[in-house]
């Protein structure tokens, strides 16, 4: 059995977290005088930036820079170095791991399943959160965008999972967004289970088999799968 599982919103509160950073930011935006920028925030401008691969596979402070950049023509390193700081602080003072994860993840280990965690971002910042939250040992492979230059957004990611473990045909993709976790796990014959919260909750999906409220459930979704296969 091969489960592929997503990071952020899925195991952990990724988009709160950030939510608290934008929110730390707003004032030190209106104080720095960058008022652009704070109207380019609370407008929810930065929505349209979801649809970009390129988005998908960088750092926090490439993010920065061109979410700046998107504003200004120039930014100077001293207020990118500002910002940086006091967003990674705010946001790691906030990230927390959901309640039913580490159960989700030695329910699984118990199952005997080979656990691979598929995400966007860069490596060093999910590596980063895998670190901070203690989870990094439960997989057996790690996936990460920034490493393998192509985002969630294009399958590529879900097939190379697929190879690594070549003789697992019992295929689970459990995650939060349906456009790029239950679109990708489609395209390599897996079960998807799609975890309805965080950013993306809202949502109307169209890949997902199942549709779960916590990863509880989708360990019971799984466990349930498995014995029909069995």
């Amino acid at each position: 059995m091969l489960v592929l599982v997503d990071l952020d919103d899925t195991l952990c509160n990724t988009w709160e977290a950030a939510k608290y950073s934008v929110l730390r930011l707003l004032p030190h935006l209106l104080k720095k005088r960058k008022i652009r920028a704070l109207i380019y925030i609370l407008t929810q401008r930065y929505k349209e930036l979801e649809q970009s691969k390129e988005l998908h596979i960088l750092d926090l402070d490439k993010l920065l820079e061109q979410f700046m950049e998107r504003v200004y023509r120039k930014v100077s390193e001293k207020d990118l170095d500002e910002m940086l700081d006091l967003v990674d602080r705010t946001f790691f003072s906030n990230l927390k791991l959901y309640p039913d994860a580490k159960d989700f993840l030695e329910g699984l280990r118990e199952m005997g399943a080979k656990i691979v965690l598929i995400t966007d971002s860069s490596s060093y910042w999910q590596r980063k959160k895998l670190e901070y939250l203690d989870i990094k040992d439960y997989f057996d492979a790690l996936i990460i965008s920034g490493e393998t230059g192509i985002s969630k957004l294009d399958p590529h990611n879900f097939f190379l999972a697929k190879k690594m473990f070549p003789r697992e045909d019992e295929i689970y993709m459990v995650g939060d967004r349906d456009e790029t976790d239950m679109k990708g796990g489609k395209t390599i014959g897996a079960t998807t289970i799609l975890v309805k919260r965080g950013y993306f909750q809202a949502r109307r999906p169209e890949y997902a088999d199942y549709i779960v409220g916590d990863l509880r459930e989708a360990l019971e979704v799984i466990k349930r799968e498995h014995e029909k296969r069995a």
